[in-house]
């Protein structure tokens, strides 16, 4: 008897994961239950294997009750802090996330902009229109040879991030307190403190979890560290910076994520001609997310097939996960 699986996302991102490609391939490993989901108000009682997405609802107890049969969750995006629960793994749920895929266009992003802000490309673009003069040919201040790269977090994204940097002829530091100074060694990278980070570094790039430990990591004094022309990246969470902060710093920064998601319209950041803010789009977006479907894919039939998942999220590791 095949197993059957159930899909639980926001319509939003049924529309973009959930494509009649993404259905005929999962249909070739389990039968299908549909419609898919956006609550957990129908009964669960035929599902074996529950595939989740963005703004999937929270799988608490009360859920979980209508859900006898449901041995594994797999995720078609990267954290599952949002939907999965402890009460999950309580039950013997096994848990998959297509976070080390999805970490792949973050960090390309990533990449880019760091390419994109060593030779100014942004304000001289600007500046370009404005003026329609080119200014000078050859400006001593730009350039990506010989630049340090600072990544605060040697996270999933963090990584990916080091290794693409790997043909660039960056000085890549790294901070992360769990990491040490021997795994950074192999990664290629120097193991820094968070004020030598800041200090020597060109370019600042986020990827760390947002925790209650790491909620404006990013303050006003390690602002104020950063040298002349540095830039700040974050990819990761809005509430790791000190966005008023940064606001009133001049320091210049791209950021894919604010708190809250839209910043209100009166905020300063708004106005920062140095600041570029773009909407929330890092992550796997359009033909993307057929990755995404790829892994889960993946996941699925080894799982089914006794393999067990290749990319299995513990319960340890709720704390620490974005």
């Amino acid at each position: 008897m095949r197993m059957r699986a159930g899909f639980a996302m926001s319509p939003e991102a049924a529309e973009a994961v959930l494509t009649p490609s993404a259905m005929a391939a999962f249909g070739e490993v389990c039968d299908l239950r549909l419609p898919v989901l956006h609550s957990f108000a129908d009964d669960l009682s035929d599902v074996d294997v529950l595939v989740t997405g963005w703004d999937c609802p929270p799988l608490d107890a009360a859920v979980l009750d209508k859900a006898p049969r449901l041995r594994a969750i797999v995720h078609t995006a990267g954290s599952v802090r949002g939907h999965v629960t402890e009460e999950c793994w309580k039950r013997g749920i096994e848990v998959s996330s297509a976070a080390v895929a999805n970490a792949l266009p973050v960090a390309e992003y990533t990449v880019a902009m760091i390419l994109l802000s060593g030779k100014r490309v942004l304000e001289r673009a600007c500046a370009y229109r404005a003026t329609r003069d080119p200014g000078a040919r050859f400006p001593r201040d730009v350039g990506n040879f010989g630049r340090t790269v600072g990544v605060l977090s040697a996270s999933m994204i963090g990584r990916r991030v080091i290794e693409l940097l790997r043909p660039f002829d960056f000085q890549v530091l790294l901070y992360d307190p769990y990491v040490p100074a021997a795994e950074a060694a192999a990664l290629g990278v120097e193991h820094v403190g968070l004020d030598e980070l800041f200090a020597r570094s060109n370019v600042v790039t986020v990827h760390a979890p947002l925790l209650p430990a790491t909620r404006g990591l990013v303050d006003r004094r390690l602002i104020t560290l950063m040298r002349p022309g540095a830039v700040l990246i974050n990819t990761a969470r809005g509430a790791l910076i000190d966005q008023d902060a940064l606001a009133s710093s001049g320091v210049s920064a791209i950021l894919d994520v604010t708190d809250p998601e839209v910043l209100p319209a009166g905020h300063p950041l708004w106005d920062c001609d140095n600041v570029l803010i773009t909407p929330h789009l890092a992550g796997s977006q359009g033909n993307e997310c057929a990755r995404l479907v790829e892994f889960a894919v993946s996941e699925l039939r080894s799982w089914i097939g006794g393999a067990g998942f290749a990319h299995a999220v513990q319960p340890g590791d709720l704390g620490r996960i974005a």
